[in-house]
């Protein structure tokens, strides 16, 4: 049989509490009685020695040569005194048992062990309870002159003694019984307080076990179970998250195949294409090149052309392969005065193709990152805005910081770019422009740009609007040296 922890609390707090209880009945039984029996033993005792004395008196003052004679003689005239004297029921006694003067013959039983032990010469008493009523019979030998001269015999009423000490006793009993009755209720509201909310848990992990993670745990307290309920929702909530997590890489990773699967046969068809020229020109040279000068030249400007572009595609390739393999460990660098420098270098290219780079980047944009893949960022986008920019022009390079990034802009003039194409710009050898200028470029370069971007955990946005291309980069901005959170 299973057990909660409810019924638990509640049995152990009636078996402490039930234990306890008749403890403390008994010992307040057996105080209330010793008191009562120290109490008629010193009213008895009291007796004794008022009554000693007026007997002793009273011999005194009539004196014979028999007391005991005497003692049989005045024994009722004796007894009345005494009985007056002591507000009791008085018995006298000879020696020999026999009964000289009884005060009330129904108080006074021919036998009892009060009798006997006086008729031996001791002194002794009995109480009898019935019917809420306490009596007592005491007897004791009478000595005059160190001579036993008869037995005095007390029955004395202690009815109000003993009905005090009774309601005393249930007063207590009654008291103990409410404390008990309410330290019982005190523990079930405080187990219930205790296992309504491990009952919860309990309930909420059974339900994560059979896969449900939408649990909501309604217990808002703020002792030890309430602490463990917080902890039990952010572990949900952890979860839910993993899960998430999972489902999206899952997805990421089924689109990761195709992908991958799209770059390999574009790689495929890239790779072919040049090497189909190489290999077409090569054979046209080998048959009749020599004797023809004009083939010849066309041939080996074309396979020269063309191993160019092979070897640009592998070198782009090897980056991508690299960038996948792992990071060195990132420093605190300045974004903008590597920004400068780039376009510094660059500079001379874009004269070349008689375009200008302007560039706006102020000091103290610090980033975390490598300042060789962010080199070859800038590089890269520098390098398309000039190839595929209007002739003249101007291209733009800036770096401010916007919140709690640092904001690399890179614009150009040149043809707009539709909104399908920008949606698939970043994916590998995807060329999205002038048909005469894609065999200038293998398709690669905002693909890396984007890994890079991505490394650095950044964000990399291109727009076409109005004649004017724009790459926006948003890099994390690292204050004092610290990252901004």
């Amino acid at each position: 049989m299973l057990y909660t922890i409810k019924a638990k609390f509640l049995i152990g707090f009636f078996v402490i509490f039930s234990v306890f209880f008749l403890i403390l009945n008994q010992w307040v039984t057996r105080q209330i009685e010793s008191a009562n029996q120290t109490t008629v033993t010193n009213n008895l005792k009291d007796l004794k020695n008022n009554s000693n004395g007026y007997i002793r008196q009273s011999f005194l003052t009539h004196h014979f040569e028999n007391d005991t004679i005497y003692f049989e003689q005045m024994a009722e005239e004796l007894g009345m005194n005494l009985q007056y004297a002591s507000s009791s029921g008085v018995g006298l006694y000879s020696l020999a048992g026999e009964q000289l003067y009884a005060s009330d013959q129904a108080d006074f039983p021919a036998e009892g062990g009060d009798l006997l032990q006086a008729l031996q010469g001791k002194t002794a008493y009995t109480i009898t309870l019935e019917g809420g009523q306490a009596s007592v019979l005491y007897a004791y030998p009478i000595v005059i002159d160190g001579t036993e001269v008869g037995i005095v015999r007390f029955a004395k009423d202690f009815s109000s003694l003993y009905e005090q000490s009774g309601y005393m006793q249930r007063t207590i009993f009654l008291t103990a019984l409410a404390v008990f009755a309410a330290a019982f209720l005190f523990s079930y509201i405080l187990s219930r307080h205790i296992t309504v909310p491990v009952v919860k848990l309990t309930q909420a992990s059974t339900e994560v076990m059979n896969g449900n993670l939408n649990v909501r745990l309604a217990i808002k307290r703020k002792d030890e179970l309430g602490k463990l309920a917080v902890n039990f929702g952010s572990m949900l909530q952890k979860l839910r998250n993993q899960f998430a997590i999972i489902e999206k890489d899952r997805d990421r990773l089924e689109e990761l195949y195709v992908h991958r699967k799209r770059f390999f046969d574009n790689v495929t068809h890239e790779l072919k294409t040049p090497l189909t020229t190489i290999m077409g020109y090569a054979e046209i040279i080998r048959a009749d090149g020599v004797k023809d000068p004009a083939i010849f030249e066309k041939g080996m400007n074309h396979i020269v052309d063309e191993s160019k572009r092979l070897h640009d595609m592998v070198l782009k390739l090897l980056e991508m392969s690299k960038a996948s393999e792992g990071h060195e460990s990132h420093v605190t660098l300045d974004a903008a005065q590597l920004l400068a420098e780039v376009c510094d270098t660059m500079t001379i290219k874009a004269q070349r193709y008689k375009k200008t780079i302007r560039c706006v980047a102020p000091a103290g944009l610090l980033v975390h990152g490598r300042s060789d893949r962010l080199r070859q960022l800038f590089i890269n986008l520098l390098d398309n805005a000039i190839k595929y920019s209007e002739a003249h022009s101007d291209i733009a390079a800036s770096a401010r910081l916007e919140g709690e990034h640092v904001r690399i802009v890179i614009s150009n003039q040149g043809e707009p770019i539709s909104p399908e194409h920008l949606d698939k710009i970043f994916e590998p050898y995807y060329r999205a422009g002038n048909p005469s200028k894609e065999s200038e470029s293998a398709g690669l370069g905002l693909s890396i740009s984007k890994s890079i971007v991505d490394e650095h955990q950044g964000r990399i946005r291109l727009t076409s609007d109005g004649g004017a291309t724009n790459v926006s980069i948003d890099l994390p901005f690292m204050k004092d040296g610290r990252e901004e959170q």
